[in-house]
């Protein structure tokens, strides 16, 4: 957790990710479009050899921006702000161990999703975006 989001706090946090999973190629990295979440942040704050060295840790892939419903962690942000973040918590220490108490507790009562969206939908909602990749996905279309 850092107090802002910025470049300079993206790098140590992939850092973070890569020394937690030594064994792993690459990291698949699933995230928003935030400006900040790119291997530039990397280039911006370490030598090059780092960089490089860090990027190839990692697979970026990006939420839609016009379809946050797929988005989870949304929904555990949800909660969080209900449970904790709705007043002012006066240090980052603090917030921390909030964050982290609500984060063992909603893990350990196993909490799920109840999705409701089916894959059929899924398909039809997000035809436009499947053609913009790959123009033969025009068959996801419903008939």
């Amino acid at each position: 957790m850092y107090p802002q989001r910025t470049k300079k706090e993206y790098t140590p946090f992939c850092q973070s990710l890569a020394a937690a999973w030594p064994e792993a190629v690459q990291i698949r990295l699933v995230q928003d479009n935030l400006n900040t979440h790119n291997a530039s942040s990397f280039y911006e704050n370490l030598p090059a050899h780092e960089a490089f060295a860090l990027r190839q840790r990692f697979e970026f892939y990006y939420t839609p921006q016009s379809a946050s419903w797929l988005n989870r962690i949304e929904i555990e942000f949800s909660a969080l702000a209900r449970q904790c973040l709705d007043r002012r918590i006066a240090t980052l220490e603090q917030l921390k161990r909030e964050v982290l108490v609500r984060m063992q507790a909603r893990d350990a009562k196993r909490i799920k999703i109840n999705w409701q969206f089916s894959l059929a939908g899924a398909r039809e909602k997000m035809n436009s975006h499947y053609q913009r990749v790959f123009a033969q996905n025009i068959q996801c279309k419903r008939v």
